[in-house]
């Protein structure tokens, strides 16, 4: 969503009909002016060829010979760039430290490996010539360091680092991206350094973590460096009012890490084990999943990468040159999972000279470098003010004509039916059918802060139109639980209406609208009890409803059916899976689950990490939390009285809610008995139970509370006393 052209001034109506705001007029002519010099920028720009070396390595937590400063020679100063020195360095480095429970919750050791990791590769590179750190940024066990010439440091600025965590469902930090950018002389340059989700299937789940990182991933650099992005060409003009950009907004784009893609399972492990020991690189390449998923458009579109000519980096004895085959020792097919992608707004200016491995083997993994020669800006002011000035002369000639005018090809935005946490886009075309320049933005309506309601996206929100230029905006609707709490409940309605201003011109309505096929999520425990039909067949219309339940009586269940489906399938899948509520399902699987319970309909296939994700994502999205917050402790209490505390708390709990709790946690100490299995332990399921039975209300003794509903669930996992007092119980 692009930031709403905010002015000063009020809009005036200089006569009925016409609505003029000259403060709009003129921020919307300037970045209009910024987009003209941009795509003519090549009139007034020369350029600079520098050399970048990239690198990659997972090193598995192992320490180095950290005395040594010439151990990481051979990988930073490879023999086949024959004694060129790079200008850029930038390193980035997965599992500095191991990826346990401790050091992903507090990342205990990350800082201290961190710093050694710094100083190892400083003095390494600074035996050739003087190198400068200029930003490093860690997220638990990644690290990513970048280093420029000291000849080149007067040209550096704007220099910005950012974290995304993408691990452990979906917030911690084992695995996720870390950011830097900057501005070299006059062009912007990112490097991303990444850790993507494991294992040989799981190529959907390495997909989401790239988009992820993607998306989330924004520098606020401020306003005035912005603008400067915008003059150079760097950014688009829509930005200039805004003081963040993201990743794809920099003329150069180095995407580097463990990407974790396997060769395809078309091979077998022990085809791909032959065929990578008998080097037969080029059959490999063609069952790389990156490689697959690039072609089909699914990952890193617009992103090239070199040709791989060496061997799979991964997974080796460590210590040795061996792929790791031993009988004692996890089975993995080797395979690319370290790479160097790049993305370039001038696919020209971009060269790769290597794409190389090294040889070091402290760790399974093997390094990866890549050497690059790019073209950096330099504006020449002088001619950039020639190419302005005939620049305004065109705009002037426009402008002193008569007033806008503007044809949209339609004015009804209807998106259908639209699902819980599903994202849909629509575009509507505007296209100046007048004589004159045309101005436009999209304003609030009358009394209304926002231009549209929360759960709409609108992009761009403002702009400018020469005679004859067409532009396309864009709709989009995200169904978040938020969203959908207030569906239920009767207290939002899929329907909009937005204004868009012409300046000196007449205003526009646009109707936006849509169907909610109703969800489970997001409902009360009170709905879901009494609803014995599917929820998608309940109208959402008070009017509607009410004949609906005339000929469809409540039920009177103990606790909704759809949790009693969830742990059914559940129990079904078998609990003996490892780390059942800790791995991520599989986003797909998921959608079709909650489809599932929507509809009544039979759940299909599907892995038993879907299906315990489902079940937080349910249990989280209540409009109602399970443990409502009158009835959490209200003072922090100990393992002195967690007894009569844990009564209390059952008595205080209403019927229903009393109902599934006593129903979950039978079903998860049942989980238990299988924990030699699924490596469960009782605090790890309380921490669950934590994340998605209560929820925050933001008071000042919150972390006390949380700590106390910790204690309480341990308790109930672990004795037999959670029926101590009652039995199940009909619904309030």
């Amino acid at each position: 969503m692009d930031h709403m052209l905010s002015t000063t001034q009020p809009d005036t109506e200089p006569e009925e009909g016409r609505v003029v705001n000259q403060e709009a007029i003129t921020k919307i002519r300037e970045a209009w002016i910024f987009k003209q010099l941009a795509q003519r920028q090549s009139e007034f720009t020369t350029f600079s060829s520098i050399n970048l070396f990239i690198g990659t390595w997972n090193v598995n937590a192992k320490k180095l010979d950290f005395d040594d400063p010439n151990l990481l020679t051979s990988w930073l100063f490879p023999p086949e760039n024959n004694g060129v020195l790079p200008d850029i360095v930038a390193v980035g480095f997965q599992e500095i430290v191991d990826l346990n429970a401790v050091n992903v919750a507090v990342d205990s050791k990350a800082k201290q490996r961190s710093e050694l990791w710094q100083e190892q590769i400083h003095k390494c590179l600074n035996t050739k010539t003087s190198y400068t750190l200029i930003s490093e940024v860690h997220l638990v066990g990644m690290l990513l360091c970048v280093y420029v010439k000291n000849t080149h440091i007067a040209k550096v600025s704007n220099v910005h680092s950012e974290t995304v965590g993408v691990g452990v469902m979906g917030v911690m930090g084992n695995k996720g991206g870390v950011s830097v950018r900057m501005s070299f002389y006059d062009s912007s340059i990112c490097f991303v350094c990444s850790h993507f989700a494991a294992h040989r299937e799981n190529v959907a789940g390495r997909n989401a973590d790239f988009a992820s990182i993607l998306n989330k991933t924004s520098f606020d650099i401020g306003k005035e460096a912005v603008q400067e992005a915008v003059r150079a060409g760097s950014v688009s003009q829509w930005a200039s009012g805004s003081s963040a950009i993201g990743l794809k907004d920099h003329d150069f784009v180095f995407w580097l890490g463990d990407l974790n893609y396997r060769i395809d399972e078309t091979l077998s492990t022990d085809e791909v084990f032959v065929k990578s020991n008998n080097m037969e690189i080029e059959t490999l390449r063609a069952h790389d999943q990156l490689n697959i998923e690039r072609f089909n458009n699914n990952v890193f579109e617009g992103f090239e990468e070199g040709v791989l000519k060496f061997a799979p980096t991964y997974k080796y004895q460590p210590n040795t040159d061996l792929y790791e085959c031993r009988p004692d020792k996890k089975l993995r097919a080797p395979a690319w999972c370290d790479r160097v992608l790049w993305l370039s707004q001038n696919p020209a200016h971009v060269s790769q000279k290597n794409y190389l491995r090294s040889e070091l083997n402290i760790s399974d993994h093997k390094p990866v470098m890549a050497t690059f020669t790019t073209q950096v800006k330099n504006i020449l002011a002088e001619k950039r003010q020639e190419v302005y000035g005939e620049v305004m002369r065109t705009l002037d000639k426009f402008e002193n004509q008569s007033l806008p005018k503007v044809n949209l090809n339609k004015i009804d935005v209807d998106f259908g039916e639209l699902y819980y946490e599903n994202k849909s886009s629509e575009s509507l075309l505007v296209t100046n059918s007048g004589k004159v320049v045309a101005h436009f933005r999209l304003v609030p309506k009358l009394e209304d802060e926002g231009l549209c309601k929360d759960w709409i996206s609108v992009s761009p929100t403002f702009g400018m139109l020469i005679p004859g230029e067409s532009m396309t905006i864009n709709f989009s609707i995200n169904l978040d639980n938020k969203t959908a709490q207030q569906l239920n409940l009767g207290r939002e309605s899929l329907d909009d209406i937005i204004i868009l201003r012409l300046e000196n011109g007449r205003d526009h309505y646009l109707t936006v609208s849509g169907k909610y096929a109703r969800s489970c999520f997001g409902m009360s425990l009170r709905d879901l009890v009494v609803i014995g039909e599917p929820v998608r067949d309940l109208p959402l219309e008070p009017e509607a409803r009410a004949e609906f339940e005339k000929k469809h009586p409540p039920s009177s269940l103990s606790v909704p059916k759809e949790l009693w489906r969830i742990v059914d399938a559940i129990n079904e899948k078998g609990l003996h899976e490892k780390d059942l509520f800790l791995q991520p399902g599989f986003a797909a699987e998921v959608k079709q689950i909650r489809e599932c319970l929507d509809t009544s309909s039979d759940f299909g296939l599907f892995h038993v990490h879907s299906m315990c994700e489902a079940l937080v994502s349910f249990l989280s999205s209540l409009s109602e939390p399970l443990i409502p917050s009158f009835s959490t402790p209200i003072v922090e209490i100990d393992q002195q009285n967690i007894m009569p505390w844990s009564r209390r708390f059952l008595e205080e709990l209403p019927p229903i809610h009393y109902n599934c709790f006593v129903y979950i946690i039978s079903f998860l100490r049942e989980v238990l008995l299988f924990s030699k299995n699924n490596g469960l332990t009782a605090a790890k399921l309380a921490r669950v139970c934590s994340n998605c039975m209560i929820q925050s209300d933001g008071g000042k003794n919150e972390v006390g509370r949380s700590r106390s509903m910790a204690l309480i669930f341990l308790h109930f996992l672990t004795t037999n006393t959670l029926r101590c007092n009652r039995s199940l119980r009909g619904k309030s």
